[in-house]
Order: C-alpha cells, then structure tokens, then sequence
C-alpha cells in the first residue's frame, strides 16, 4: 500500500508569543515493511531554520524556532510512504515460551540486544506493579507462546476496556485505566507494555497511523483520522511484532509508523515550550489517503 499523510496542527493564542523552540516526531520511520519516499514540513510563521536529527530511538526528529511574535502557529507534514505486509508471526507456535525471553532479558550478558533490554524497564507512563502482573498473568499462562499470549492480552483489552475519548487525557496513569477500564489508543498502549514488563518482558510503544478509508467490506479502525499508537513485543528470534489492542489486531498495510519508544514521551507528535500567549486554543487534522 502506498500512502499520503497530511497533518496539520494549528494553535491560536489570545495574546501575542514572542518566542517558541519546537519538536516534532512526524516523518515515517524506514522499518522493514516501510519506507517513507517524500516528507515536507511546512510552518507559517516560517522559520528561520528547520534541523532534522535522529534521536536515541532512530526516529527522526525536526526542531525549529519561531523569535518573531505572533499569535498563531500552524504545522502541517506531508508523507507519502509505502507498506507492506511483513512476514506473518500469527502462527503462534513458532514463538519462543515467554518465560524463556525473560530469563534471557535477565541473563548476564543478555541474550538480547542492550537497546532491546532497554525496554523491560518501567518508565514515567508505563510503570510496574503487582496488580499489572496480575492481569498479564491470566494471559501468560506458564509456558505459553509469546505471540500466542501476547494475542490473548490484546483481545481483553479490546473486550473489557471501552474507547472514551472523554475517560482520561495525556498525563493519566496506567493504574487509573486498569480502575476505569476506559481510554482511548494511548492509554491501551500503555497498558498493555505496563503489563508485559511487569512480567519482566520487553515492550515499546509505536507512535503512527490508521488509514483514513477502509478497504472494501471491512469497517473503520478506531483512532483513524488522528494520530494513533500500538505497542510493540520483544519476542527472541523472531524479532518484534506489534500488537494494537484498540482494534484487536497484529498491525500490517493499515498501519504506518511514526516512531518507537518507551512511551508517549519519548515520540509525542509535537512538543515545544513558549513565552507569553495567554489562553491558546488547539486543533489537529488528520488525513491517511491510499494512492491508486
């Protein structure tokens, strides 16, 4: 599949900004099943400059300055990046035990990679705890395949928590979503890796896309039309595979890839700080349109 991503974030304050430093997390990752063949980013007022580095994760990363005063800001990125389906790990009997993958995560020196152990341990939206093993554990039966459970935790979270948009916002905790069983993508996301290392597995969290329009026959993902996030499972020999438990399924040509991290913090879409402004009022528009 081939895709054209618009996203657009606008902001308008009430008084004038003199100054505002930015971030953003919106260009494509290259990864095994997608490259990203164009990205534009264009920022009115226009700055002086825009730099592009990769961060820790291998995610690129754009910052730039606005010194001249304004009272509105507008960001839009373009992609056009093409997908495509990687090889199928729903066959969960090839999967490694999930209890092996933990001995191996502790090993010394791991069997894993230092940057894939980096991601067994909690973090500021994905902590540990005893009531989070506890959940996992009704899916991480002893000796249970690692696709194969990491499946059946995937499907309760999309049975036993509802998609409310009204439920939480971007600094509520994992704990409170286990208490209220309700959130939107971000939050399963969390969840879920919360879970996983609390068992002392490894996880991180994708930062990405739904498409827009859905293929003939099939009914429209939830999160699509705004950015989206999943989660992805470290599972030995067999590499990482990702899991959206928002809409029970293992990612593959709907999906595009923004960035990896241990949570939402690390590849939030726009992050930035700015003097003055007053009240400020936000709007953000997404489009994922297939290209024939």
């Amino acid at each position: 599949m081939r895709y054209r991503i618009t996203h657009t974030t606008k902001y308008a304050y009430s008084e004038p900004v003199p100054v505002c430093h930015n971030k953003v997390h919106l260009r494509p990752r290259a990864t095994i099943g997608q490259t990203c063949g164009l990205f534009r980013l264009i920022v009115i007022p226009e700055p002086i400059d825009v730099e592009t580095e990769v961060d820790y994760f291998g995610n690129s990363v754009e910052y730039f300055s606005l010194v001249d005063s304004h009272r509105g800001l507008s960001i839009t990125a373009t992609s056009e990046v093409d997908v495509s389906a990687t090889n199928d790990v729903a066959n969960s009997s090839i999967s490694p035990e999930w209890e092996t993958l933990v001995e191996g995560l502790k090993s010394r020196p791991p069997q894993a990679s230092i940057n894939d152990c980096l991601f067994a341990f909690e973090s500021d939206y994905a902590p540990k705890s005893r009531d989070l093993a506890a959940y996992a554990k009704e899916s991480f039966t002893p000796r249970r395949p690692i696709v194969e459970a990491a499946l059946d935790l995937t499907a309760r979270i999309f049975e036993e928590f509802e998609y409310d948009p009204r439920a939480t916002n971007v600094r509520t905790q994992v704990d409170e979503v286990l208490a209220n069983k309700a959130g939107v993508c971000q939050d399963f996301a969390h969840f879920g890796i919360a879970c996983l290392r609390s068992l002392g597995l490894a996880a991180r969290y994708v930062s990405g896309y739904l498409r827009t329009a859905p293929t003939p026959g099939r009914s429209k993902l939830v999160g699509a039309d705004e950015s989206h996030a999943w989660l992805s499972v470290y599972c030995g020999e067999l590499g990482w595979v990702d899991f959206d438990p928002t809409n029970n399924v293992i990612p593959t040509t709907d999906h595009v890839t923004i960035g990896y991290g241990r949570d939402y913090g690390d590849v939030c879409p726009i992050q930035g700080v700015f003097v003055g402004g007053g009240d400020q009022t936000l709007s953000v528009s997404v489009d994922v349109s297939p290209i024939e």
